[in-house]
């Protein structure tokens, strides 16, 4: 059913991936655990499966969640696992294979997130401004520190609204000041929404960040194939008015176990015939193609970070052989 989509078009392989370290809810719940107990070897080895498959970024989904930092923070305790830094060992991972990282400063405070009015007290400023700098501190020197995501969508109704706007903007100025050099992403949804006009290229053109990653929300079931290729299309002529914000898609890679987009709900793999009609539909437009998400949804079953989940298995041979038989240059390892 998605063949047709596209089908004369090189595809453009998966170049990076959001990645988490804890996630509280059942979303994450076929990797979460397995990441919980994850020693420093086993992060090293999951880093390595996603650089081995020509992966060049990593995109940290949070640094905190539901009252718990991943990392020694003076503003939330930090989760009990079984690495004493995981985040250190992800960078120093990164390092290793060559991965750019994207970090982030949320999630202070789950639930500011969900009230406009509360992202902007002085509380919750002091709390997400002193994680960016604890964590600009701590990882920023690593060689694979790339920039910086901000984690707080935005939906495209078919404009950013002011309050994203001020919180992209504050939080890229606050973070140039302690890293210099570092590039900034944002990655919205109700991308089907997209328009093309002097409005939205005016926005683009005053987002401060170098890459806006649009969500394809097809696993969300927020559009179809044909409607990303569309707004994907229309994204394209707005982003060549605008050169210097890159234009990047955030492909979703799952399907939900039970009942779709709640938060008790797991995510799994999707049908790899319909991953593939996602990244052809998109591939024409984007510079790069992101991906939420490889880790969990793919595992390599011959790997010591292999979480045990067998869907993930299968998704992770069946991407490998689609790469090698459409991209064999990007494969580290041949014989995988």
């Amino acid at each position: 059913m998605y063949s047709k989509i596209n089908a004369d078009c090189a595809i453009k392989p998966i170049k990076g991936s959001w990645f988490s370290i804890y996630w509280y809810d059942r979303r994450h719940y076929y990797w979460n655990d397995a990441c919980i107990h994850y020693t420093d070897d086993q992060w090293n080895a999951l880093i390595k499966d996603m650089a081995d498959l020509g992966m060049e970024y990593l995109v940290m989904c949070n640094v905190a969640s539901n009252g718990y930092a991943v990392y020694d923070s003076t503003v939330l305790p930090k989760y009990p696992m079984a690495s004493s830094d995981p985040l250190e060992a992800v960078m120093k991972a990164c390092d290793q294979y060559g991965i750019k990282v994207f970090l982030n400063n949320d999630y202070y405070l789950d639930k500011n997130y969900f009230s406009i009015r509360e992202m902007f007290t002085p509380e919750s400023l002091r709390g997400r401004y002193t994680m960016l700098e604890e964590v600009a501190e701590k990882y920023s020197g690593h060689s694979s520190f790339y920039g910086w995501y901000w984690a707080w969508e935005s939906h495209l109704d078919p404009y950013f609204p002011e309050h994203f706007m001020k919180y992209i903007n504050d939080s890229t100025q606050r973070a140039r000041t302690l890293t210099p050099g570092a590039k900034f992403l944002t990655a919205p949804y109700g991308t089907r929404l997209a328009t093309n006009d002097a409005t939205f290229v005016r926005q683009v053109d005053q987002l401060d960040v170098d890459i806006i990653a649009y969500q394809d929300t097809i696993g969300c079931y927020a559009m179809d194939i044909e409607q990303s290729a569309r707004s994907f299309e229309t994204l394209r002529k707005v982003h060549d008015q605008v050169p210097q914000r890159k234009l990047w898609a955030d492909v979703e890679t799952f399907t939900w176990e039970g009942k779709d987009n709640v938060a008790e709900t797991p995510l799994i793999p999707a049908e790899f015939s319909r991953l593939k009609a996602q990244l052809a539909a998109v591939s024409p437009y984007v510079d790069e193609i992101l991906v939420f998400i490889f880790e969990g949804l793919f595992s390599n079953p011959n790997s010591i970070a292999y979480t045990g989940y067998e869907k993930a298995a299968d998704y992770y041979n069946q991407y490998v052989a689609w790469l090698k038989e459409n991209h064999p240059g990007m494969m580290a390892d041949p014989a995988l």
